[in-house]
């Protein structure tokens, strides 16, 4: 026995492993609860990612298309178009000629950026110190945070706070309103309690305060998901529309992209705000679907962007907290 251990582990020696292998064969292994994949399971999976890529890329290529489309295309298809025919950029000309567009594109960008700040350093604050065991009153507060999860006053009472702020027609009031989440909140607690001890404990006896803990321990570990937190709170500012409708309805120099596209899609005929009620001359020249389309590709572009970026840390930021809850 003893020498064919000694003689394994000569050959061992003699011919090492590479490392490459090593990991192949370990990523190849199987749990043993695990039945082995079979030729008609790798098929059906490979069909229902198939279909569910199709519906997800065919509505956005059809936008697309029928954005750079002109209006005899339209016209020919009868609506948005499949397969491109005529293809001119003289729709997103026209729409970023207009003043309007371009205006609520900067309110867009500014309300996103803005409130994304606001939002992530109330929530990075308030799930910070509730996840301090030791903290003031945080079982009391942590308690109200997710009884506003099911109870709230409602949409009237809101109106009238914000409006007896003076909030009505100022662009703080599509910001402030909403500018919490507690589902957001209970997350960063979830991840900031699951933070290791023996750092923070390294840090105390150093002399390291509350503050210097969270800027120099707390967010440098947790990266992933205030990475995801602030995609979900700059996507909810980007796409939201109604509130406007609530607290400046009638200026359209305040009107972020959002609201003039669900403006000119309800409408049909025009940009609203917007002279002559449309783009000018231009729009007896091009297909109001076409614009339509082309505001619909210009609200997507920015999440686009940004989301590729923030996309690796989805699996570690949210998941992550949600297993040390």
């Amino acid at each position: 026995m003893t020498l064919a251990i000694d003689r394994t582990d000569a050959d061992t020696a003699a011919h090492p492993v590479a490392p490459q292998q090593v990991r192949k064969k370990r990523k190849n292994e199987r749990p043993v609860w695990e039945e082995p994949p079979t030729v008609a399971g790798e098929a059906a999976k490979g069909i229902t990612l198939g279909g569910v890529l199709l519906v997800m890329l065919v509505p956005l290529w059809i936008i697309v298309i029928t954005s750079l489309s002109t209006q005899g295309a339209v016209n020919r298809a009868g609506g948005l178009v499949l397969w491109p025919d005529g293809l001119t950029l003289e729709t997103y000309r026209v729409m970023l000629a207009d003043s309007t567009v371009r205006n609520a594109l900067v309110v867009s960008l500014g309300i996103t950026l803005v409130g994304t700040a606001v939002s992530m350093v109330v929530s990075v604050l308030c799930a910070y110190g509730l996840s301090r065991s030791r903290s003031f009153g945080h079982r009391f507060l942590l308690a109200l945070l997710i009884v506003t999860m099911f109870v709230n006053g409602g949409l009237i009472p809101t109106f009238l706070v914000v409006t007896g702020l003076g909030g009505y027609g100022q662009l703080w009031s599509l910001i402030l309103p909403s500018a919490v989440s507690v589902f957001n909140i209970l997350i960063l607690r979830a991840f900031y309690s699951g933070t290791s001890t023996d750092l923070i404990e390294a840090a105390r006896i150093d002399g390291a305060g509350e503050w210097r803990i969270l800027w120099s321990i707390v967010l440098p570990t947790s990266r992933a998901v205030t990475a995801v937190m602030a995609l979900f709170y700059g996507v909810g500012y980007w796409n939201s529309f109604f509130n406007v409708m609530l607290y400046m309805p009638t200026d359209s120099e305040k009107w972020p992209l959002q609201y003039v596209l669900y403006t000119y899609v309800s409408r049909g005929n025009g940009m609203p705000g917007s002279v002559n009620s449309g783009f000018g001359d231009a729009l007896s020249q091009t297909a109001p679907l076409s614009l339509q389309m082309a505001v619909v590709v210009l609200t997507l572009v920015p999440l686009l962007i940004v989301y590729p970026f923030v996309q690796k840390h989805f699996r570690t930021g949210v998941l992550t907290g949600a297993i040390k809850g």
